[in-house]
């Protein structure tokens, strides 16, 4: 265990059953609590935020959607870097590096969630730093993807996926639960407004302990840090992992790659933002400002001289391939989508059904308490649950249907359940009683993060096809990069939408490019004559 492997030959049967599902298996499942973790500490600024309005602090609806869209963007962006660690610094190296790195937002937001006059800029700084979480999915799915032959790729590549995107939902339920409890002492705050758990609401006046939303994971994240580090493998083979530097030198490398990714997202964060929330005030469209911040994120890192410019300039090769840029705009259909609805469901939840939308001297107000409304955290876990909890699924039945083909079905899926949800947001942000739309917003979400979740599943299997060995790795950290933008890009537009009565605009958007997606995942696998056919 921890060992350097070497000679490593999934594809041969023999070697596969006598040594390699074993070794496979064992870094499989330490990836997965890893990538759990990561996922869980870049994404609970939607259920830290929604619980801050509970509490009363006192912040702006829409700076606290800023949150959730700086780790977003920020997760995203360091996804860039991070899908080519593998390669220059070796798979145990990078997963323990990485994980190592999120006690250090977590330990930050629990720190700063004692005091309730922290300024926004903190939380913001905060928000930046758990984008390493987000980063970590590309790395994470880079590695495994070595490790499992070809005819596994869909199977292993949806539990790394399906099980760490549990981070999700894990966070969802635990930090609601774990707020009720004084589990790291200091003193609680009383809620203004009733809040909720997974098993029910909590009235208004009860204590709660929102630290501990923070805290409460370096509790799993220190016995992984031990765990990467002794169970997990570099392979140094040609395809792989040929030079690794030592240790330190690896982790010197993966660090500064990062601070690459942090200037370049903080830049972008900067162009976009309102003044008042620390940006520049020049309000940039996010349309220009995302291509933007990609192409000089992966410019100035193929500036770096010696063998990491090198080892890059290799890797960079990827982007010569025509597949490369149909299968990432379609994994960003699917996992784009799947962590955009992950991180806006439980804000949005909490703005159009926990208030009241009243017409007062003519104009549309959406201030009013609904004390009928359903609570964001009893519900808010469900989408993403089913989301992963099915892309393992997914995977497996495109390894038997093939991947272009249970795509192009949940494709067709998602459009018509995006403009079923745009409908029901139309109505509920007029009436005065949202919560009489709740339920089929609820049915109507819940089909719609199965089909991202079983459409994941499906691109893994497309990707390991399309790609040979070398390339399938990288790909797989390209394509959730971009894709990763979701995260930022969807709670944007719900909030910006929100803000101008018209939420339902945002998910009728979203149905247009599930259309052209369509198009392209036709067009190149599954047409007479596609250039790969149904892999």
């Amino acid at each position: 265990m921890g060992q350097d492997l070497r000679d490593w030959n999934v594809e041969d049967e023999a070697f596969w059953a006598s040594t390699g599902k074993s070794i496979a298996t064992r870094n499989l499942w330490i990836s997965i609590p890893a990538l759990l973790c990561g996922f869980a500490v870049w994404l609970y600024w939607g259920i830290i935020a929604v619980q801050m309005i509970n509490l009363g602090f006192t912040f702006e609806k829409s700076e606290l959607f800023t949150l959730a869209a700086i780790a977003g963007l920020t997760g995203a962006t360091l996804r860039i870097p991070s899908t080519f660690f593998i390669r220059i610094a070796g798979g145990r190296n990078t997963i323990f590096w990485t994980t190592s790195l999120l006690m250090i937002p977590a330990a930050g937001t629990g720190l700063a969630l004692q005091n309730p006059d922290t300024p926004l800029w903190v939380f913001q700084a905060l928000a930046l730093l758990s984008g390493i979480g987000g980063g970590n999915f590309a790395s994470s799915m880079s590695n495994i993807s070595f490790f499992f032959p070809k005819k596994m790729q869909g199977y292993a590549l949806g539990m790394n996926a399906g099980l760490g995107n549990f981070g999700v939902t894990t966070m969802q339920v635990v930090i609601p639960a774990v707020m009720t409890v004084a589990m790291f002492g200091g003193a609680g705050r009383a809620l203004i407004n009733t809040s909720g758990t997974l098993i029910g609401k909590i009235p208004a006046g009860t204590l709660t302990y929102i630290p501990n939303a923070g805290f409460v994971w370096l509790i799993p994240l220190i016995p992984l840090a031990f765990l990467t580090w002794f169970g997990m493998n570099n392979i140094r083979d040609e395809h792989v992992s040929p030079r690794i530097p030592n240790p330190i030198g690896a982790f010197g490398i993966m660090t500064f790659m990062l601070l690459i990714g942090f200037a370049v997202a903080t830049f972008g964060l900067w162009l976009m933002l309102p003044a008042k929330v620390g940006g520049s005030g020049f309000n940039v469209d996010k349309l220009i400002v995302i291509p933007l911040v990609i192409a000089t994120t992966v410019g100035l890192l193929y500036l770096i001289p010696g063998a990491v410019g090198n080892n890059l300039s290799r890797q960079y090769k990827i982007f010569e391939n025509k597949h490369t840029w149909a299968m990432t705009i379609i994994y960003t259909m699917t996992f784009g989508s799947f962590i955009g609805y992950s991180a806006a469901f439980a804000l949005a939840i909490k703005v159009v059904f926990g208030f009241q939308h009243l017409m007062v001297d003519g104009v549309m107000t959406h201030s009013t308490a609904n004390a009928a409304g359903p609570s964001a955290l009893m519900y808010a876990w469900m989408g993403p649950f089913i989301g992963a909890l099915i892309r393992p699924v997914g995977g497996m039945i495109a390894d038997k249907m093939g991947g272009a083909k249970v795509t192009h079905i949940i494709s067709f899926i998602m459009v018509f359940s995006a403009l079923g949800v745009a409908w029901i947001l139309q109505k509920a942000y007029a009436s005065a009683t949202p919560q009489d739309y709740f339920l089929p917003f609820m049915a109507l979400f819940l089909i719609l993060f199965t089909a991202t979740g079983i459409g994941n599943g499906s691109t893994f299997r497309t990707i390991a096809v399309v790609f040979d060995k070398e390339q399938t790795g990288p790909v797989l950290g390209w394509t959730s990069a971009v894709a990763a933008y979701g995260a930022f890009f969807i709670p944007k537009v719900f909030g910006e939408q929100m803000s101008l009565g018209t939420p339902q605009n945002a998910l009728y958007g979203f149905a247009v490019f599930y259309a052209v997606c369509i198009v392209i995942n036709w067009w190149f696998y599954l047409r007479p004559g596609a250039y790969v056919k149904n892999p």
